[in-house]
């Protein structure tokens, strides 16, 4: 050991009496002070602006200030992180060939020192040389301390282990590139090469089963990125170690044949053995049930949450089973084919098999169509051709084999996926359950929240069921329309619809049909016609008995939907609702969300509102629009406690009760034609009371088009109301902390000084000092 030291020393020594290695530490210097003092520059002016204007900035801002300064696009970490392997072959490409054109390889060749002890010890030093490349990048690091509030250091060290792998491997690269040539510029071009195999061999072949996993396994590409957003795993780790015993061995065998006469069967079988103890130490290290995680950022944002957690940790007894069907023919089907596979289970199922590796995917590759789907154009767009003569025509564009995609017939047999619109979509099983897990668009995957549900559901868990009121000409949940609802809960393609965020639906016609004893919660959206004496009195029935309701009205129905609502105190306000204004029709309100409906809401925007409220911050309000509403007016002595969850801005809208005109002078407040004036309209109000051992739950609204599909805000309203008309239970909201390191400590004027001390300063005193112990070796 002591050997590989002193050989460590003199090679340090070597590397700093040349010009090269101070020039790549200056370089390198100047690089991270030039990205880093230009983004803390910026920042420190906005948020210099932003704290003088607003004072209570400090809960506006949401951003993690560590990942806007170090980790973003423009950050100094991922900059540096991009442009590092310009540097190592400048450094490595005479490491060898320097003694080989020198002629003191051949010195080492017949010293009596071990070549492996020579090898170890060169390779040390450049060890020793990118650790000055790290403690170089710490500067900057340590300065975030200073310049942002609760920097998040985590995922900053956890950046700075995944570069000092990274240079390690550059140069184990670099450091046998140089063995095999004499030419440092030959050592240096050959370097970059296998830089770029090695970034861009993840993308080749993964359409072959043979070969997939291993150019995936030997991609750099990706490794790094985990480290730099704070989550550092074994098998990226190992990674890094296994390039450099590959290559350090490479050179090892290249150095050492040049001392042996061995036949050339016995040299590859050398390098054959390395590159399976490789290979299979990469194989074990990457299975799931040999992978370790730490997450390093202070929120644990790289981490499913406790509730997701406890769900996959209950698969725990037998194995579950997710197969991935896609459809040549269907939408997004590019994202199944092979080639796509260890993305989808990177991005989909990594977290996932973090806690439980017991997963047995599978995959079915069809083709087939919806003939009775009207909005289908597959056949239009190839007029004329069978459906076989169609699939090969996308096989070609997709460049996939035909043949290995069943034919319609014989996918039918083995599972029926035209309810899913033979979308490309997931079957998850366990033990005897089956439920599908959908993917949206074009591509979207499904969010943990979404994954949560399907395995709850596989669980056997019960999800609350919403039924519909129907028969009345109510809004639809099955028609396509702006005023219908089908876009927010059965629509297979919308990843927050009810269906897909853990929620049962149904219809029911109260005219003919009972409320299930099942249902948790019933919805009367907007009927247009007068309710039937059986229908009125099962809703009253349903009210009295505890259950929860929804009850969406429109301007002009309250003959409809105030007897309904006579058992709750609540009644709507005769008349529409006037908000005259300079840009909006005069029915158009601009209600806001009050604190209780801040408080059930789980989703931005509403998530920031509540966070300013309960600092006590109430400069602002969440306000939405709601077309042609009523008010909403209610008692206290019916046993329900109300509260608004939107009401309209105080003293500036009345109830108009006569003709509402929208297309010419705008209405004014006329008490004789009975308008009725407020100092403000509740436009939708929740209420509860005790009831058979529990809280029963009602929301009323005073307009219905504003959770109709139309509306861009309907689908976060919507899950508000019925997470809470589900006492909680749905959808799984997977919320993380907001970042607490969200204020810049650093001013204007300490940042000019700062740009000043590391942009010119310290380059400055590097420069001299290395100027000077170069004229004095040279003059020795």
């Amino acid at each position: 050991m002591k050997t590989i030291f002193q050989i460590a020393k003199n090679e340090l020594r070597n590397l700093f009496y040349s010009p090269i290695a101070w020039f790549l530490l200056i370089v390198f210097l100047v690089m991270c002070a030039y990205f880093y003092t230009g983004t803390t520059y910026n920042w420190a002016k906005l948020a210099h602006l932003a704290y003088s204007n607003d004072p209570n900035w400090v809960w506006r801002a949401t951003q993690s200030g560590t990942s806007s300064i170090y980790l973003d696009g423009d950050g100094i970490l991922i900059n540096v992180l991009q442009s590092i392997y310009l540097f190592v072959p400048l450094l490595t490409m005479g490491i060898i060939s320097r003694e080989i054109n020198s002629g003191t390889i051949k010195l080492l060749y017949s010293s009596p020192v071990k070549l492996s002890r020579i090898i170890l010890g060169k390779y040390l030093a450049l060890m020793i040389y990118n650790l000055l490349l790290v403690l170089i990048l710490s500067i900057f690091i340590i300065s975030g301390f200073f310049d942002i509030k609760s920097l998040d250091y985590g995922p900053l060290l956890s950046t700075l282990l995944g570069f000092y792998l990274l240079l390690c491997a550059f140069t184990a690269i670099g450091f046998y590139m140089s063995s095999l040539t004499t030419y440092p510029i030959v050592s240096a071009i050959a370097s970059f090469t296998v830089f770029f195999v090695l970034m861009s061999i993840g993308r080749l072949w993964q359409q072959y089963d043979f070969i997939r996993d291993l150019t995936w396994f030997l991609s750099i590409a990706g490794r790094t990125e985990k480290m730099v957003i704070g989550l550092i795993t074994t098998k990226d780790v190992i990674y890094y170690l296994i390039i450099i015993y590959l290559f350090i061995s490479f050179t090892l065998l290249k150095l050492q044949a040049g001392r042996e006469a061995k036949p050339w069967f016995v040299k590859a079988g050398r390098y054959v053995a390395v590159i399976l103890v490789g290979l299979l130490m990469g194989y074990i290290s990457s299975r799931p049930r040999f992978t370790r995680y730490w997450d390093t950022t202070a929120g644990q944002i790289n981490t499913l949450l406790p509730h997701s957690q406890k769900i996959i940790k209950s698969f725990d007894d037998s194995p579950l089973e997710v197969t991935l069907y896609t459809n040549l023919l269907g939408a997004a089907a590019q994202h199944g084919l092979p080639e796509w596979r260890n993305i989808y289970l990177k991005r989909c199922w990594e977290n996932y098999l973090r806690f439980n590796w017991n997963i047995d995917f599978k995959y079915e590759y069809y083709y087939d169509v919806d003939s009775t789907d009207a909005t289908n154009t597959v056949f239009k767009q190839f007029p004329g051709k069978s459906l076989e003569q169609i699939a090969g025509e996308v096989a070609k564009v997709l460049k996939v084999d035909v043949s290995s995609f069943k034919p319609p017939a014989e996918m039918r047999k083995l599972i029926d996926l035209k309810p899913e619109g033979y979308r490309l979509v997931m079957q998850l099983k366990y033990k005897d359950r089956a439920v599908f897990l959908r993917t949206y668009g074009s591509v979207e995957w499904p969010s943990p929240a979404n994954i949560d549900v399907a395995l709850e559901r596989l669980r056997g868990v019960k999800m609350p069921k919403v039924a519909f009121v129907s028969g009345d000409l109510e809004r639809s949940i099955y028609k396509r329309g702006e005023r219908e609802l089908f876009l927010q809960v059965i629509n297979n393609d919308n990843s927050g619809a009810l269906v897909n965020t853990g929620f049962d639906v149904d219809t029911v016609n109260l005219s003919t049909q009972d409320i299930a004893p099942d249902v948790t919660t019933v919805v009367l959206a907007d009927p247009k016609m007068e309710l039937g004496a059986a229908a009125l009195s099962k809703l009253k029935s349903y009210i009295s008995r505890g259950g929860n309701m929804l009850i969406l009205g429109e301007p002009g129905k309250q003959h409809i939907l105030n007897p309904v609502l006579e058992v709750t105190g609540v009644q709507y306000v005769n008349g529409k609702l006037a908000q005259p204004g300079y840009n909006n029709a005069p029915d158009m309100l601009t209600p806001y969300m009050t604190a209780a409906g801040l408080r059930i809401a789980h989703e931005e925007p509403a998530l920031l509102m509540n966070r300013l409220w309960s600092h006590g911050v109430y400069d602002d309000t969440l306000k939405i629009q709601m077309p042609s509403a009523m008010g909403i007016a209610y008692s206290t002595d019916s046993g329900f406690t109300a509260k608004p969850l939107f009401a309209t801005v105080p003293g500036a809208v009345w109830s108009k009760a006569g003709k509402f005109v929208t297309d010419s002078v705008a209405p004014v407040f006329s008490p004789q034609e009975g308008d009725i004036q407020f100092n403000a309209f509740a436009t939708c109000i929740q209420l509860t009371r005790q009831i058979n051992n529990r809280e029963q739950r009602m929301i009323v609204c005073g307009d219905a088009d504003f959770l109709s599909d139309r509306v861009s805000y309907a689908g976060w309203v919507s899950r508000t109301f019925y997470w809470w008309l589900s006492d909680g239970r749905m959808p799984l909201y997977s919320i993380y902390p907001y970042a607490s390191d969200n204020m810049l400590l650093l001013t204007p004027a300490r940042a000019t000084v700062q740009r000043i001390a590391y942009l010119w300063v310290l380059p400055g005193i590097l420069i001299f000092l290395s100027t000077v112990l170069l004229i004095r070796r040279k003059r020795k």
